[in-house]
């Protein structure tokens, strides 16, 4: 019989980066006699990055069930201090040089004139 404390354990550095990701996490139980995550990240970078954790974790992840999904459609953004334009391209898309896509959804002209706390439209 599978043990669901041990699984989790086992599985805490994925946990960890679903938490990192900002991802949803929808359930984290047994199926069978494995253990079942189901979550929604924000983009498919960040699935990217979820995979990696679980190949680090087990290549074969043979006792793991997994949903693992990123959110579809345009998503908002809120500036931290510290961001910039690449660096959030990086974490949705995976590639700093996306970073003209929220431009153009933003109608921003100048990349260096974000700021804290304004919220970003990042398309699909």
């Amino acid at each position: 019989m599978a043990d669901l404390d041990q699984l989790k354990r086992k599985y805490q550095p994925v946990l960890d980066a679903l938490n990192e990701q900002s991802a949803v996490i929808e359930a984290v139980d047994l199926q069978g006699e494995k253990l079942h995550i189901k979550a929604v990240c924000v983009s498919q970078a960040s699935v990217n990055r979820v995979w990696n954790a679980i190949k680090a974790v087990d290549p074969a992840f043979a006792d793991l069930a997994h949903e693992i999904t990123f959110h579809q459609g345009d998503q908002k953004y809120t500036v931290k201090a510290g961001d910039n334009l690449g660096k959030i391209a990086q974490y949705f898309y995976g590639a700093a040089s996306q970073h003209t896509k929220i431009m153009e959804a933003n109608s921003i002209t100048d990349p260096d004139k974000i700021r804290v706390g304004q919220e970003l439209t990042i398309p699909e």
